[in-house]
């Protein structure tokens, strides 16, 4: 029997974890080329203006040592791992990811203003406290109990043991909410009756965004955030947004209100809130805040030290730039006198005409990325034609408060043309591809054959044409893995390749191939038992929607089933029916010709489902009961397949 289809949420599973050691994988350093293409790359840049090191150290109470662990007592986060980021770039490391990665290696807990406090470091994003009149308003309790555990006890530390007051989730991605049990426990939550503020739409989509694709999103995202790399100055030296993710147990408490007008006032705990909702750009469901009582602005994930993504490397629906840069111009409006801006990653911003330039620099930047990409589509260019084309103007180049250390230029403005006319260039060549492995066959082929491609690629590789060099030894691999010296060839590319990269997506993407194409994929998949406490409040009709994209299409042609499930502990009641080899659900009455019924309760159906508890010990467990035919319960099940979590990349399956 094929094992039951295990579902999670995407952003959760960056974490998979390879439990092989990387192995040591050739190593060149940067070629002359390489240091050629960085030196060109930073003209524009002046690396001794200091303003930017000067904030990200701003205010700093204490720092924190030592790691915080898991619940299996896997390291989470090593307060030391980044201690290498200090001084001149290394040549394997592009000058200006460098800057950016010593800011955001400045761990600790640092006073913002009079009453407000952020903990840095020790996630992938921070931890902002409020002072209210009783106790702490915390923003964004980061992504595991473990995590913000840790960082609210080093704040206590410090700053005295203060309760709890309330909890604000900024948006819908679990790196800002799924440690919110760290910090408070449900019972107390209840008790105490603690305001919980989230954007209106937020459980939805912060238990459900992408659980369809959540296998595909997983593998494709331990690229983006290297997450089986080493910390190192030819390994991982940063995300863009931050340093290492730390991924334990995740959870979530459902919001007890809900920001659903443009401009919102709130009095929590005497201090007076000013939310903006602000959905559909960097999250599904996002809102910022001004504190007119503090003099600040508040802009959780919209406004970051670095250029966004419009399309992230691991995958996502896209992004609408437009609707981006114009709630960059609201965010102006709504910035008022403000004299201290904080975001829920990176580092703050001091003084009103600072803020105001860089939300300014933000609103121009992706509305420039959009109307040059739309004026160059009207002219006939393809998103690869346009990524190389376009290049922003010296104003916007030269400020690194929007570079492109988490999202890149050339990426986004390929996510913008999809957003409006989709991935198909127009060329008709394109519009019927033969498939990686068999179109990279035949390429080699045409070319005489492996060694021919590899002497070919080899001297591209001499000139510092690394680009062609990919392209070349991509299609070896696809047709000849084995293939010794194309691959360690193409592994020394793919370092070049990272080690020119100011996007540190890309840099860890490059290594990540690079060491995938010595190693093989990771053995072994993201612990989903520590996701419980998040599933649990996720629809049923996630599960369902996700077991109907899962079924064995080719092998359900002819077969014609319908179960009923009834869900004990909710009370609700779905129909299953199998019919044109199309897995179809609805809720309500149970059908009177079902061939089986199941009745469960939502919890033991939730670990069937992620995998925390098989088939065989299901069917032996007095927690559920099964009616009619069990052999048709079990033919539907042998149906649903379990997507793979290590699938392979750089080489085919």
């Amino acid at each position: 029997m094929r094992q039951l289809m295990c579902l999670f949420i995407p952003i959760v599973c960056i974490t998979l974890n390879a439990c092989n050691q990387p192995k040591v994988s050739p190593q060149t350093g940067a070629t002359a080329a390489t240091a050629q293409a960085m030196a060109e790359s930073i003209q524009s840049l002046d690396l001794t203006d200091h303003k930017d090191t000067e904030d990200a150290s701003r205010g700093l109470i204490a720092r924190p040592s030592g790691t915080i662990k898991g619940p299996d007592g896997q390291v989470l986060i090593d307060f030391s791992e980044f201690g290498f980021i200090q001084g001149d770039a290394p040549a394997t490391v592009h000058p200006s990811l460098w800057r950016h990665a010593g800011h955001n290696a400045q761990a600790g807990l640092f006073k913002v203003t009079d009453g407000i406090y952020q903990l840095r470091g020790f996630d992938l994003a921070n931890l902002t406290l409020i002072e209210g009149k009783t106790g702490w308003i915390l923003i964004d309790p980061l992504t595991s109990a473990e995590t913000a555990s840790a960082a609210l006890a080093f704040a206590r530390q410090h700053l005295g043991n203060i309760q709890v007051s309330a909890i604000i989730y900024t948006h819908s991605h679990v790196d800002h909410f799924g440690g919110v049990l760290g910090v408070i426990t449900e019972q107390e939550a209840r008790e105490r009756a603690i305001p919980i503020v989230a954007p209106a739409g937020f459980m939805s989509e912060a238990t459900s965004e992408n659980v369809l694709v959540g296998p595909a999103m997983a593998r494709r995202s331990i690229y983006q955030f290297g997450k089986n790399l080493s910390a190192g100055p030819t390994g991982l030296v940063d995300t863009g947004l931050g340093k290492r993710v730390g991924y334990g147990s995740i959870g979530i408490l459902p919001p007890t209100h809900s920001i659903d007008q443009p401009r919102q006032s709130m009095l929590l705990d005497g201090v007076e809130f000013i939310f903006h909702n602000m959905p559909g750009a960097e999250a599904p469901a996002e809102l910022t805040f001004s504190l007119p009582a503090f003099n600040a602005y508040g802009g959780a994930e919209l406004l970051s030290q670095t250029m966004h993504n419009f399309l992230p490397v691991r995958g996502a629906k896209v992004r609408d730039a437009l609707l981006w840069s114009s709630y960059m111009q609201q965010a102006l409006d709504q910035l008022g006198t403000a004299e201290v801006y904080f975001g829920q990653h990176n580092w703050p911003l001091w003084g009103h005409q600072r803020i105001r330039e860089f939300i300014t620099k933000h609103r121009d930047l992706y509305k420039y990325l959009h109307d040059q990409t739309i004026r160059l589509a009207n002219a006939g260019y393809t998103p690869r034609e346009i990524a190389d084309e376009i290049s922003l103007p010296q104003s916007l180049a030269s400020y690194f408060g929007t570079r492109g250390y988490y999202g890149d230029l050339r990426h986004n403005v390929k996510a913008i043309y999809q957003l409006y006319l989709g991935a198909y260039d127009g060329n008709p060549a394109t519009l019927n591809l033969l498939p990686p492995a068999e179109s990279a066959s035949r390429y080699i082929d045409l070319m005489g054959g492996s060694d021919k491609v590899v002497q070919a690629a080899q001297k591209a590789f001499d000139h510092g044409d690394y680009r062609w060099v990919a392209e070349l030894l991509n299609h070896v691999m696809f047709t000849d893995p084995g293939h010794s010296a194309g691959k360690e060839l193409l592994i020394r590319t793919y370092q070049q390749l990272a080690f020119q990269s100011e996007a540190a997506t890309w840099r860890n993407s490059y290594l990540t191939a690079a060491d995938e194409l010595l190693q093989g994929p990771p053995t072994q998949g993201v612990k989903r038992q520590h996701l419980l406490e998040l599933m649990q409040h996720t629809p049923t009709e996630r599960f369902l929607e996700a077991m109907a994209a899962s079924l064995n299409g080719p092998a359900a042609d002819g077969k014609q089933l319908i179960i009923n499930l009834v869900l004990t502990d909710t009370r609700e009641s779905y129909v299953l029916w199998l019919e044109n080899a199309v897995l179809h659900h609805r809720s309500g009455t149970a059908a009177a010709d079902a061939n089986a019924t199941l009745k469960i309760s939502k919890l033991l159906l939730v670990r069937l489902l992620i995998g925390a508890v098989g088939v065989a010990e299901l069917m032996k467990t007095d927690e559920m009961e099964l009616t009619g035919s069990r052999l048709d319960f079990l033919s539907l099940l042998r149906l649903i397949e379990k997507a793979p979590d290590n699938f392979a990349i750089v080489t085919a399956n």
